[in-house]
C-alpha cells in the first residue's frame, strides 16, 4: 500500500488537531495542509459545490458500484489534501481504513474541480500526489467544465467509468 514519504502519522496527527479545533469547525472553506502542516484554505463558490454534486450524480450513473463522497481528505507526502469528489469501491475503502484517518491510500479515483484562481502547476502537483498515494485515476474539471482524465498519463477517457462525459 502506498504511504507518504514524510511520516504519515505526523500528517494524520496534525489533521486530527485541525478537525477538533472549535475555531475551524464552521469555516466555509476547503481546508488542506501543506508539507509542514500549515493550513491552506480555499474558498468555494456555490457553483463549485453544484458542480461537485453534478459529478457525484454522474458517477452514480456511470460507476454505480462505488461510493462518491465530496471533499475527501487523503494523507499525502505533502500534507493532507481534499479531493473535490472521489470514487471508491467497498474493497478499496476497507483497505483505506487500515491506513489511518485520513487514509494514506487514495481512493481509486480523485476528482479536482478547478476554480479561476487555480494554477495548473498546483493541479499537476495534486495529480502526482494522488497517484503517489495509490489513485488509479485523477480527473480534472476545468473552468469550462471540460473533463481531463489522467492515469499513468493523460487519457482520452476513463478506464473506471468509460462512458463518463468529457464535459459536465
Amino acid at each position: 500500500m502506498p504511504t507518504t514519504t514524510t511520516p504519515a502519522t505526523e500528517h494524520q496527527a496534525r489533521w486530527e488537531e485541525i478537525v477538533h479545533d472549535p475555531s475551524l469547525r464552521d469555516l466555509s472553506y476547503k481546508v488542506e495542509t501543506n508539507a509542514t502542516g500549515q493550513i491552506v484554505l480555499s474558498p468555494h463558490t456555490a457553483e463549485h459545490a453544484d458542480l461537485q454534486e453534478h459529478i457525484q450524480d454522474l458517477l452514480r450513473a456511470h460507476a454505480p458500484e462505488g461510493r462518491q463522497p465530496p471533499e475527501y481528505p487523503i494523507t499525502t507526502s505533502e500534507g493532507v489534501k481534499q479531493a473535490d469528489v472521489v470514487w471508491m469501491s467497498s474493497e478499496r475503502r476497507a483497505d483505506m481504513k487500515k491506513t489511518g484517518d485520513p487514509p494514506t491510500l487514495a481512493p481509486e479515483l480523485c476528482v479536482e474541480v478547478l476554480s479561476p484562481n487555480n494554477r495548473w502547476v498546483n493541479i499537476e502537483e495534486k495529480i502526482g500526489l494522488y497517484r503517489e498515494a495509490g489513485a488509479d485515476e485523477v480527473w480534472v474539471v476545468d473552468t469550462d467544465r471540460q473533463v481531463r482524465f489522467f492515469g499513468e498519463e493523460e487519457m482520452e477517457a476513463s478506464t473506471l467509468a468509460p462512458d463518463f462525459p468529457t464535459a459536465v
